[in-house]
């Protein structure tokens, strides 16, 4: 986090926080919503400033209820997700193929979901901005076990990849990453949030 950001969290403590104003959509792209995107159920402006986007993914943490925001200045702002906490890309490397977030932190791929929609979830761990105490500025960095949504862009990457079996009441499979063999298995959309531990949309009462 940077350094200034937690200068001003010690020197202003009790900023309100803000809900309902950046959005994180299914291509990993931040999204200002003003008041009537907010009342009109709309998806927001794309951010497209590369220095703010670079200064969003740079202060993007996590709390301890699961509502990840964007630490600006003493005020947290709050981020409404429209799948995941994190979007992934495969990305051309120097080592071949990595998989980046929305972030560019790299994610360290331990198997993947498909849920009913053939949507493609990555399993494995990321660094993370998690906070200790709001008020005391206390953050730390950990690796933590995640979960991704796979770009929509990638997703025929993703089936060369993998190899798919059907059972009669199952379906699931495998996928070659970086020379392993992963696990490829079904999970419905629904159970992602309670699964993994996360608040797609975060209220003042959440």
């Amino acid at each position: 986090m940077d350094e200034q950001v937690l200068r001003s969290l010690i020197k202003w403590p009790n900023v309100p926080d803000c809900f309902g104003w950046l959005a994180l959509d299914r291509r990993g792209q931040w999204r200002m919503r003003d008041e009537f995107a907010q009342q009109n159920q709309l998806p927001g402006q794309v951010i497209t400033h590369t220095a703010l986007n670079e200064f969003i993914s740079r202060n993007y943490a996590c709390d301890s209820l699961g509502r990840y925001f964007f630490q600006n200045g003493p005020q947290r702002v709050f981020v409404t997700l429209d799948a995941m906490p994190w979007v992934v890309r495969i990305t051309p490397s120097e080592n071949g193929l990595e998989m980046l977030t929305q972030c560019k932190n790299p994610i360290q791929a331990s198997g993947a979901l498909s849920d009913e929609g053939g949507n493609i979830y990555i399993l494995g761990k990321v660094k993370q901005l998690t906070d200790r105490d709001k008020n005391a500025a206390q953050f730390s960095t950990e690796d933590c076990q995640t979960v991704a949504l796979l770009h929509d862009h990638d997703l025929d990457h993703f089936s060369e990849l993998a190899k798919l079996r059907e059972e009669a009441c199952s379906f699931g499979g495998s996928w070659t990453w970086q020379g392993k063999q992963l696990p490829l298995d079904p999970i419905h959309s629904e159970e992602l949030a309670t699964r993994f531990q996360f608040i797609a949309k975060p209220t003042d009462r959440s």
